[in-house]
C-alpha cells in the first residue's frame, strides 16, 4: 500500500495534466488534519461525486464536525475524481485517498458514503474500485474497512445491498458515534494489539457487522432475504438471523445539535460558496409526491438565536458572502420574519447576500419580501409544481392560481428581476392540457412582471420530471411513458422558446427512468447496477458519463424488464422492496393519503390537524425527554386539535377549516 509521501510525489507528476488540480490537493482553510497515530478510529468520509459538488453536501459537513470533536477518533474527506484524473491515477497507481493526509482509503476503518441520490450508486462501484476495495460487501474481509451510506436514497437500499456492509437509515448526527464505539469496542474485544499501535487491527468481521445490526436504525443487508412470487414482485424479506430487527426504524435526532461553522474553504470555485445553516429539519405540508417531505417528519426547528450565532461563526470563520438559511420550507420556520429581520440588523453595513432556497408561494408574505429584499442573492424561487388547481389538489399542493400571481407580482414590485417557477411533468392522471397550463401560467406571471418592471422581467421555468419514490404516498403509482413524457416536453419547447426572456429548463426522461430503476428497485438491481458499472457506466448525472445503452444491455444480461420497475401500477397489497425500512409513516396512512389523492382530496398542514401517521407514538419518548417548541408535530391530546385517524378513509375538512384551529405551538 502506497505511503501518503509516495502518493504525493505521483501526484506531482500528473495535476497539472487534469482540469482544476485544485480539486485533488486538500489543505483548505478549515479542513482538520490529526494526529493519525494518536486516535483508535479513521474514518474516511466520501461523496462519490466531483470535489465542486460533494464539498457543500450538508450531510457530510455536520458528519465531518461531529467526528472531529471526539479525541479517539479523526475524519477525512474524499470525493469522486473527474474522468481525467482517474484515468491518470489508474495509469499511475495511484489509488483514492483523502485529501487530509493522503492516506489511501484502504487504510481507514470505517468509510461513509453520502448517498443523496440514486444516480451515485454506480459512483460509489468505481470509488472503492479505484481505492482498491472489493466492491462486493461478500468478498471483503478483516483488512478491509467497514462500508457504510446514509442518505435519503438509503430509504430503499436494495439495490445497493450487495456492495455496501451496513446502512444508516434516519439522520446520522447520534447514529455515527454509536457506530464507532461498537468498531472500537470489537476491535478491543478480537485483538491483543494496543489501541494506539500504528498497525491495524484484527476484528471479526461478521461479529462485528452482527454487533452493527443491534444498533438503532442501522440496517446489514447481509443478515436478510427476499422472496419472490411467481410475477416477480416480492413476496417477504426476512431476516435470516435471530438476533437482528424484522423492520429498521430510522433514526432521528430529538433536538438538532449545534450547526457546524467551520466550513471548509474551498480551494476552486464550486457550486455553493456561501455559509449554510439549517434553521428547520421536516415538513408538515405532506406533498404527496415529496420523498424528503415524508422521511424527515417530524418538523424539529433551530432558534433564531442559535441560527445568528451560527451563521456570526461561519461567516467569520470563511469569509463567505452569502448566507443560506435552509430547510425543506424555510419560510414555514415560525419565527422567519424575526430571523430575517435580526440578521439584517447583525450583519448591517456589510455586503451579505440572504437566500432562502426554499420558500412556499402560501407562506411568502409582504412582510418576508420587503424584509428580504435589501439583501436579495439572484432570482426568487418557487415551487408551484403543477399549473392547474385540479392537479395542486392531486399532488397535495393547493394554491389558488390568483395567489400565485398575485405572490408573483409582489416579488418583481419589490425589486426582483428575475423569478424561477419549479414544476414537475408526469404526475398522476396528468393530461396535456396540464402541461399547457404550465406553459400558460408561465405566461401570465411574466405578463404581470413586465407591468411592474417593464422587460427586465425575467422569468426561469424548471420543469423536472416525476418519480415516484418509497415511502410516499405515490409509490403505489406507476411512471409517465417515455412517449407521453417526451411529448409534453415539446408541447412546453413550442409554448415558451417563442420568448427570450423566458428560459426552460428540462430534465432527460433517461435520466429520470434511471433514477425511477433505482430508486423502486428490488435486490435484483444490484446486478444491473454491478453490470452498467462494469460496462462503463459512471457519473450518471452527467451528460459526459451516463451510458444508457449500457444499462439497457444490463437489465438484459439479467433477464430484467426495466418497465417492471418504471411503468407497472402496484397492487395495492403489494410488498414493497423496502418494506423492512420504515420512516416511521405508517403505510397504512400513505395508503389513505393515496386514495385521497385519486379523489382529488386534501390534507391541511398537520401542524393544523394531525392525522396520526405514525411519527408521534415512534417518538414519544424522546419527545418527553426533549420537550419544547422546537417540535413541531401537534399534541395529539390537545383539546383544540382535530386528530383525523388513518384507519378509515374519509373526506378530510376543507383547506378553510383550518382558519379556525389554533397552529400548535404558536
Amino acid at each position: 500500500m502506497l505511503t501518503p509521501e509516495q502518493i504525493e510525489r505521483k501526484l506531482d507528476r500528473i495535476l497539472l495534466k487534469v482540469q482544476k488540480p485544485g480539486r485533488y490537493v486538500g489543505g483548505e482553510l478549515n479542513s482538520i488534519q490529526k494526529d493519525w497515530d494518536s486516535v483508535q478510529t479513521r474514518v474516511a468520509l466520501v461523496f462519490p461525486d466531483i470535489y465542486d459538488i460533494g464539498v457543500s453536501n450538508m450531510g457530510l459537513k455536520i458528519l465531518y464536525d461531529q467526528i472531529n470533536q471526539r479525541e479517539d477518533a479523526l475524519a477525512e474527506r474524499a470525493y469522486a475524481p473527474w474522468l481525467d484524473m482517474e484515468d491518470l491515477m489508474r495509469q499511475h497507481g495511484i489509488p483514492l485517498y483523502a485529501l487530509e493526509s493522503k492516506r489511501p482509503l484502504a487504510c481507514f476503518d470505517l468509510i461513509g458514503f453520502t448517498l443523496p441520490y440514486e444516480t451515485l450508486y454506480t459512483n460509489t462501484l468505481n470509488v472503492l474500485d479505484l481505492a482498491g476495495i472489493p466492491v462486493r460487501s461478500a468478498e471483503r474481509d478483516e483488512r478491509h474497512p467497514i462500508i457504510i451510506a446514509g442518505g435519503h436514497a438509503c430509504m430503499n437500499p436494495e439495490p445497493m445491498h450487495a456492495f455496501i456492509d451496513a446502512f444508516v437509515i434516519g439522520e446520522g448526527e447520534e447514529v455515527i458515534h454509536e457506530i464507532i464505539d461498537t468498531i472500537q469496542n470489537a476491535k478491543r474485544q478480537t485483538s491483543k494489539v494496543n489501541l494506539n499501535d500504528v498497525q491495524p487491527l484484527t476484528f471479526d468481521r461478521e461479529a462485528l457487522l452482527r454487533e452493527l445490526a443491534q444498533i438503532p436504525g442501522v440496517y446489514v443487508p447481509r443478515f436478510y432475504e427476499a422472496s419472490y412470487l411467481d410475477d416477480g414482485t416480492v413476496a417477504r424479506i426476512e431476516p435470516t438471523v435471530a438476533d437482528v430487527p424484522k423492520i429498521i426504524t430510522k433514526r432521528i435526532v430529538a433536538k438538532l445539535p449545534p450547526p457546524p461553522t467551520k466550513f471548509i474553504v474551498p480551494n476552486v470555485d464550486i457550486v455553493h460558496n456561501r455559509v449554510s445553516v439549517e434553521i428547520m429539519r421536516g415538513c408538515t405540508r405532506g406533498c404527496r409526491f415529496c420523498h424528503a417531505g415524508m422521511i424527515t417528519r417530524p418538523v424539529r426547528e433551530r432558534s433564531v438565536d442559535e441560527i445568528l450565532q451560527a451563521a456570526e461563526e461561519a461567516l467569520k470563520s470563511t469569509g463567505f458572502e452569502e448566507l443560506a438559511l435552509l430547510s425543506l420550507s424555510s419560510s414555514d420556520y415560525t419565527h422567519v420574519l424575526e430571523l430575517v429581520t435580526k440578521v439584517g440588523e447583525k450583519f448591517g453595513g456589510t455586503h451579505l447576500k440572504v437566500s432562502l432556497p426554499s420558500l412556499r408561494i402560501e407562506s411568502v408574505s409582504i412582510d418576508l419580501m420587503e424584509r428580504l429584499k435589501d439583501r436579495r442573492s439572484g432570482g426568487f424561487t418557487l415551487a408551484p409544481e403543477a399549473a392547474t388547481e385540479r392537479m395542486r389538489r392531486i399532488i397535495n399542493k393547493f394554491i389558488p392560481d390568483e395567489d400565485i400571481i398575485n405572490t408573483t407580482r409582489e416579488i418583481y414590485r419589490r425589486g426582483w428581476t428575475t423569478i424561477k417557477l419549479y414544476f414537475m411533468i408526469g404526475h398522476p392522471s396528468e393530461t396535456l392540457e396540464d402541461v399547457k397550463a404550465i406553459a400558460d401560467l408561465c405566461k401570465r406571471v411574466l405578463a404581470e412582471g413586465r407591468k411592474v418592471i417593464g422587460w427586465k422581467a425575467k422569468l426561469h421555468a424548471g420543469v423536472s420530471t416525476f418519480v415516484p419514490k418509497s415511502q410516499t404516498p405515490f409509490q403505489w403509482v406507476s411512471c409517465d411513458t417515455p412517449e407521453q413524457i417526451k411529448a409534453k416536453q415539446e408541447l412546453l419547447k413550442r409554448e415558451l422558446y417563442r420568448d427570450k426572456n423566458i428560459k426552460l429548463s428540462l430534465t432527460d426522461a433517461e435520466d429520470s427512468f434511471l433514477e425511477a430503476w433505482l430508486s423502486r428497485g428490488d435486490r435484483r438491481m444490484a446486478e444491473v447496477v454491478y453490470s452498467a458499472w462494469k460496462k462503463g457506466s459512471k457519473f450518471d448525472a452527467w451528460k459526459e458519463g451516463k451510458k444508457y445503452d449500457a444499462w439497457m444491455e444490463a437489465f438484459a444480461e439479467h433477464g430484467l424488464d426495466p418497465l417492471f420497475y418504471t411503468h407497472r401500477q402496484r397492487r395495492t397489497d403489494e410488498v414493497f422492496p423496502w418494506e423492512h425500512i420504515t420512516a416511521a409513516v405508517r403505510k397504512n396512512f400513505l395508503f389513505q393519503d393515496f386514495r385521497m389523492s385519486l379523489e382529488g382530496e386534501i390534507r391541511v398542514d398537520c401542524r393544523l390537524n394531525c392525522y396520526a401517521c405514525g411519527i408521534l407514538p415512534t417518538f414519544a419518548g424522546l419527545r418527553r425527554e426533549n420537550p419544547g417548541e422546537g417540535w413541531k408535530c401537534p399534541d395529539v391530546k390537545s383539546p383544540s386539535l382535530k386528530v383525523i385517524s388513518n384507519s378509515v378513509i374519509s373526506k378530510q375538512p376543507a383547506q378553510s377549516d383550518a382558519e379556525e384551529l389554533p397552529v400548535v405551538g404558536d
